[in-house]
């Protein structure tokens, strides 16, 4: 009996399947949530920033009565006798308060970074943001008690320096420097913690390799640190140049404190102030603020172009 082999025959070709495209999800739990966060601040935005900008721009640029005034607003102004020196005393004020914050915050946040006790370091961060828990009214009240020569405790350094009384303190010559004190003192501490965590993003194969190469900690934080601390010193400098020319609480306060030692014109906000409420001019004090929000917005772009902000790294 003979078997008859038969070959099997070949399997069909598989037929592929499509896939069912995957249905369209509505905005998830993430995007709902990142609009309730972002929402609330574009509202505050519009209604407390833009708009009042906008309509800032339009008194500035019309009369009293209504009418398209054109630059004389600006001109007139600016040709008052108080314009110029308030401009030189913010100046001066904005020099001096950027120069010890930019210096003094990164050559603290530099050390603080350098602790490697975890309770040491813990303790200087909370020393260093204790400061700033204080508003900038309650903050003049306090240094309005430590300039005093007679009563504060640096009397004994201000009659050294030859202040024998707190109108002496305050003259309107000392008070760029005293401002910008007053300044590094509250706001400094929360740079520091900012540029401590900025510190602390740096890789560690970066330091340690800077180490193995031979280089000092001098070395490192020049040529390592820093140039990686440089988008976020340009950011300290634009935020801080922003309330720095926005100068008013302290020499409102010190000028209340002191019975007219402190003029009440010290700085452009005030001339503002003036203008707004004691000469009913609106039209005058929308051009001081005009003036002053184009001089901002063009330092701050300095500071952003020089600093990189806005720079990508290239992959």
């Amino acid at each position: 009996m003979t078997v008859e082999l038969t070959a099997a025959p070949a399997d069909p070709a598989p037929t592929r399947r499509r896939r069912r495209p995957a249905p369209r999800r509505g905005p998830g739990p993430t995007r709902a949530m990142g609009l309730a966060f972002v929402g609330p601040y574009v509202v505050l935005m519009l209604a407390f920033g833009i708009i009042p900008a906008v309509y800032a721009v339009a008194l500035a640029f019309s009369r009293a009565d209504g009418g398209f005034a054109g630059l004389d607003n600006f001109v007139r102004v600016i040709t008052d006798f108080r314009f110029l020196p308030a401009v030189q005393h913010v100046a001066v004020y904005l020099v001096l308060w950027l120069v010890m914050l930019t210096v003094l915050v990164v050559v603290l946040a530099l050390v603080l970074h350098a602790v490697t006790t975890r309770w040491v370091s813990r303790a200087l961060r909370l020393l260093y943001y204790l400061p700033g828990a204080l508003a900038g009214a309650s903050a003049v009240l306090l240094w309005l008690f430590v300039l005093n020569p007679d009563a504060g405790p640096a009397g004994p350094l201000l009659k050294a320096m030859g202040f024998e009384t707190f109108a002496q303190t305050i003259q309107p010559g000392n008070l760029s420097l005293v401002f910008a004190v007053i300044a590094f003192w509250t706001g400094a501490g929360q740079w520091v913690i900012v540029m401590y965590g900025a510190l602390n993003n740096i890789p560690t194969e970066v330091m340690e390799a800077a180490r193995i190469d031979g280089a000092n900690p001098v070395q490192i934080a020049l040529r390592i640190q820093l140039p990686l601390l440089r988008k976020w010193i340009a950011y300290m400098a634009v935020l801080a140049l922003a309330a720095g020319t926005q100068l008013f609480v302290e020499p409102t306060l010190l000028s209340q404190a002191s019975t007219g030692v402190v003029p009440n014109d010290y700085s452009v906000n005030q001339l503002a102030y003036q203008y707004a409420f004691n000469l009913s001019d609106f039209n005058g004090a929308a051009a001081i603020a005009v003036l002053l929000l184009v001089v901002s917005v063009a330092l701050s772009a300095v500071f952003v172009l020089r600093g990189g902000l806005f720079d990508t790294e290239e992959p």
